[in-house]
This record gives structure tokens, sequence and C-alpha cells, in this order.
């Protein structure tokens, strides 16, 4: 007779916020929509106060539901945002004490790909909005929020370009988790010129219609990155993960 667990033992708060996740999808209910008041969901679950606050807290935690104030107000539906995720993650990494080097060869592991497959199926439209990211990021100067936001935004239209969402998911976790400011790392002009180089040389690879070329030209990309880290900044790399911030969506 085996007596190993057959499966993963469940309170009744963790029960009670299954069953109205489950609504949630069954219904088909959007972001936005109206879930109800806590006394509705009293009457129907049958539970205590203390329990269904608990279930509440636990969709809450994952992005779930939220709680509009006011007259019109309840409990609503909520999309899971990327703040959520990385969270989620950088509590994971840092009580296993994964190092912040470890997020960045995540990101040299996944963005390669995402280009190839951006090279592929990316727009005209999408190649076009690269460049004009490319030229904001040029004359950003020393403006370094300018710097930051222009970097992103290009690296976060490769992924859409990519046309895979589970990949843009994790893309857009790890860039979360990978952020050159909150790594504090800085650029030079002359770093800012050469990030503006290779994104040009990137977005013709993928106008060309060469997934190969354009994979290679974001490994060495990321390459530069990897060097600058290590000559610069090297200090941080064997740090703890940094717990990512995440959106308050309290429910009380």
């Amino acid at each position: 007779m085996n007596d190993e667990p057959t499966g993963i033992f469940m309170n009744k708060a963790d029960q009670v916020a299954s069953h109205l996740l489950d609504r949630i999808v069954e219904l088909n209910l959007h972001p936005g929509s109206s879930f109800g008041t806590e006394a509705e969901l009293l009457e129907q679950y049958k539970v205590s106060r203390p329990t269904l606050r608990e279930s509440l807290r636990i969709l809450e935690s994952q992005g779930v539901l939220t709680r509009r104030p006011g007259p019109k107000g309840g409990i609503m539906v909520a999309k899971p945002s990327i703040d959520t995720l990385a969270h989620s993650l950088s509590v994971f990494l840092r009580l296993h004490n994964v190092p912040f080097v470890e997020i960045l060869r995540a990101r040299m592991a996944i963005e390669p790909a995402l280009v190839r497959d951006a090279a592929r199926h990316g727009t005209d439209e999408q190649f076009a909005e690269m460049d004009e990211t490319t030229d904001r990021l040029e004359k950003a100067g020393k403006n370094g929020e300018i710097v930051y936001r222009e970097n992103r935004a290009f690296h976060n239209l490769i992924a859409k370009a990519a046309a895979n969402p589970v990949l843009e998911v994790f893309w857009s976790t790890i860039r979360a988790l990978a952020s050159g400011e909150g790594a504090g790392l800085t650029y030079s002009q002359r770093n800012i010129a050469e990030i503006a180089s290779f994104h040009r040389q990137i977005v013709e690879a993928c106008r060309r219609r060469d997934p190969e070329q354009a994979h290679h030209l974001m490994i060495e990309h990321l390459g530069e990155l990897d060097v600058l880290l290590r000559t610069r900044h090297k200090d941080q790399l064997a740090r703890p993960m940094r717990i990512a911030a995440k959106a308050d969506r309290k429910i009380v």
C-alpha cells in the first residue's frame, strides 16, 4: 500500500479562493467586471467573514481581484500584471539566494530567441516604431530617464514583434528584474551611441527577414552589456536579488 500523499493540502481559505478563481474563468469575467460585494459572497459560499477575507487577499496577491470604494464600488476583477509576477519571482529568487548575475544570464538566453522570431513575424509598423525609439535614444543626451525609457521600449518592441505571448511574458518579467537603473547601472554617451548602433543593425536585419543575423547581433549587443557590467559594476553581480515592487491592490 502506498502511503505517499496524493495531493496538496488546502485550507478553507485556499479552497474558497480556488472556487472564486474558477468562477472568474468560467464566467469569462474581464478586468473591471464587478465580482459582487462581500455580503453577497458570504451568502453564496456560507463561510465566515475572516475566511472569505483571507480568500480575497490570496486572489489580491495574485493580481486577480481588487476593491473599488464608493457607492458603485465593490470587489472587482483585475488583470495580473507583470509587476505582480516579477514581485513573486524576485521573492522566490531572493529567498533561494540567487544573485543578480543569474537574471542577466536568463535575459541573454531569452532575448536572442525573441529577436529571431521578431525577424520572422515582425511588421513594418513595428520596425518603424523601433527606429523611432532609437531616434529618441540618440537625442536623449544626459537625460537618464529618457535613455532608460527608450532602451526598454526598444526591447519591449522586439518581444512583442516575436508574436510569442509566453516568451513575451518571460521577457517582461526578466526585464523588470534586470532593469539597469534598478541595479545601479549608468551609461556614458559612448555607451548610448553603441546601444543605438546595435539597435539600428538589429532592426535592419529584421527588415531583411534575416533571423540568424538578428540573433547574432542581439548576442553581440548583450555581450557588450555583460562586459560593461563586469568592468564597471562587478560588485553588483554577486549581490542577492532585490525584491521587485508590486502595485498595491489592497482588499480590507
